[in-house]
């Protein structure tokens, strides 16, 4: 007979494992919830041949309740330990990031963690009698803990970097409002992600002509994209017509988010199929 007693107060990891036990997909399976003394024990034996699917189980068992019961405390204590210097309220924007970057179905760089466990939670049931949940969490999972810290970490950078740009969107469009426009109407042409700008005449505006009156400019590149938002940045068009050849990016986006209801999106009119027809010859 093999048998292990998991001991935990935790009601909702109590009920989480006896929801889950009475779904293991083996015979022989014998189980109770005890109180004794200081711990409420649930205690597992099986009596069949298969041992080594029965530790399996109850790897995946004792990982998927860590994953959804432990990881959350988890994430919150690092980052409130870690990052005590953010406000409460940067604090918790990184919080529901991290879970929700280790929840989604696409993640795959994090997933390892999940390996870790696993084997972790594996190896100590393979040699014990008895698992006290919280202090397991506490000391025995060090490769889990250090993907962990890594999520985290990915997570404030991503939350800095999100910053960054919305404070940098925030004064642009602060300039923008403070100054007057200099032309009625500019067309975008937005073709396989690079700018074309043309006046109310159709005529082409030259992007490079503005370098020195740059408002903004990319300090690593400087794409189309970067002329075409620093010519508009300073001959502030009342109204900017963008012909999406392409489909919407991060620079329409962008834009979108800066000059607001200056922008007016279009599809399907004789400049969008003029450069449809160029860009097919092409």
């Amino acid at each position: 007979m093999e048998s292990l007693c998991i001991k935990t107060n935790n009601q909702a990891v109590i009920n989480y494992l006896l929801n889950s036990i009475e779904k293991f997909n083996l015979d022989h399976i014998y189980f109770c919830n005890k109180q004794f003394k200081i711990y409420n024990n649930i205690i597992i034996h099986y009596l069949g041949e298969q041992v080594c699917e029965f530790y399996n189980n109850l790897a995946d068992l004792l990982t998927d309740c860590i994953i959804q019961l432990y990881e959350p405390i988890l994430i919150r204590k690092i980052v409130h330990y870690n990052y005590f210097y953010f406000s409460s309220f940067e604090k918790a924007q990184i919080i529901e990031s991290c879970i929700s970057l280790l929840t989604q179905e696409e993640e795959k760089e994090f997933s390892i963690r999940k390996e870790h466990l696993f084997i972790a939670v594996l190896k100590y049931a393979s040699y014990h009698k008895s698992i006290v949940l919280d202090g397991f969490v506490n000391f025995r999972i060090q490769d889990y803990m250090k993907v962990l810290d890594e999520a985290i970490d990915y997570s404030v950078n991503k939350y800095l970097i999100e910053k960054e740009y919305s404070e940098f969107i925030n004064l642009l469009r602060l300039y923008i409002n403070s100054k007057d426009s200099q032309m009625n109407l500019i067309h975008l042409i937005y073709i396989n992600s690079e700018s074309i700008l043309l006046d109310a005449q159709k005529n082409i505006i030259s992007l490079t002509d503005h370098i020195f009156d740059a408002k903004y400019l990319s300090d690593i590149s400087f794409s189309s994209n970067d002329y075409a938002l620093n010519a508009l940045l300073t001959l502030l068009p009342e109204v900017i017509h963008v012909h999406l050849i392409d489909q919407e990016d991060e620079f329409i986006n962008t834009l979108k988010l800066i000059f607001e209801d200056r922008i007016k999106i279009c599809r399907d009119c004789n400049i969008c199929r003029t450069y449809k027809m160029i860009s097919s010859i092409k």
